[in-house]
């Protein structure tokens, strides 16, 4: 096992906390992170994270089951905070005895971290804002994570680098916080970790690991694609509060274009209420990127990803894009 000492050192908060080898989080990306990256990433040395997405209770109890089957290492289970059977997925992790849980998608609703503290599992959740990341880890986050608009998938507005400059000095001396969004590079990990970051977060790098199931066409996409080409979608109805989404463009852009105004229709209809809205843009999503991930549609599907996604430009086992991360981090660290 090759070690960083300088890298350890500044990880060792959210080492400690997530009980792996490095403080290395995989961003939990539907219909990618699941057991057979989850479990390569856990094995060689770094910290997977299930994307429960729009799963049942069963489809994440076999998920469990089956990466538990593939790695005796920690991992953790994503859970989208609007999810309509919230508390049944929650059970699905007492079940499992699951260490860490990620609450993500938009404010935890009532009672849901204290059912997950309930059975001993950490609550790692997001925030936004300075002010909300307070009350949440008030309220019983264990560890948060920062997520500037680079990253892929559902973003926010504001860069990883004014995040980090405005939470870390804040968070960082009483807190585990890990910073995500646009991070494909071992310095820019040990930048962040020099400001206090106890651990990075890291998805599109991860997503055409040798492991990754996702369609040979959807790699494809990733190699030929440059950081411009990941774009954010764009809200056509204010009416319709939707977070953006970040993924190369396609046809599927335009295609959510017009779902959201076909959404936004049935909601001045009646027909629907906002959280029935919001769940219907949910499932659009998790219906183009299933297209795009599993079928290889990268013309019509949504391809997810970060605007790291120039670095990713070959497939390579998840063991590896972590020993370079880490031996880029540590080189940094050194200089």
């Amino acid at each position: 096992m090759t070690i960083y000492p300088q890298s350890a050192a500044l990880m060792q908060r959210g080492i400690d906390f997530l009980g792996c080898e490095h403080a290395i989080l995989c961003g939990a990306m539907s219909w990618v992170s699941e057991r057979n990256l989850v479990s390569a990433i856990s094995n060689a040395g770094g910290f997977g994270v299930i994307a429960c997405g729009a799963m049942t209770p069963d489809l994440l109890d076999t998920e469990i089951a089956e990466t538990r089957a593939r790695t005796a290492k920690p991992f953790g289970v994503n859970l989208i905070t609007m999810h309509p059977m919230l508390f049944d997925l929650i059970a699905v992790c007492q079940k499992h005895g699951v260490s860490h849980v990620v609450l993500a998608g938009g404010i935890p609703p009532k009672g849901s971290v204290e059912a997950i503290k309930e059975f001993g599992a950490k609550v790692i959740v997001f925030a936004p804002t300075l002010a909300l990341a307070k009350k949440l880890l008030r309220s019983g986050g264990d560890a948060l994570v920062i997520e500037g608009m680079e990253a892929g998938g559902h973003i926010g507005p504001v860069a990883t680098s004014v995040l980090a400059q405005e939470f870390l000095p804040e968070l960082s001396a009483d807190h585990v916080v890990f910073v995500a969004g646009g991070i494909g590079r071992g310095e820019a990990i040990a930048s962040y970790l020099e400001m206090g970051a106890s651990g990075v977060q890291l998805g599109t790098r991860f997503a055409c690991a040798t492991e990754s199931i996702a369609h040979p066409d959807f790699k494809k996409a990733f190699f030929r694609a440059k950081a411009r080409d990941a774009e954010a979608s764009v809200q056509v109805d204010p009416r319709l509060p939707v977070i953006p989404v970040r993924a190369l463009k396609n046809k599927g852009t335009e295609e959510f274009t017009a779902k959201q105004i076909e959404v936004a229709g049935m909601l001045d209809r009646g027909e629907v209420n906002m959280l029935e809205a919001q769940l219907q843009i949910e499932h659009f999503w998790a219906g183009a990127l299933r297209r795009a991930v599993i079928d290889g549609d990268v013309e019509s599907g949504s391809v997810m990803a970060g605007q790291s996604v120039g670095m990713v430009t070959s497939e390579e086992p998840a063991a590896d894009i972590i020993a370079q991360l880490m031996g880029q981090c540590e080189a940094a660290l050194n200089r």
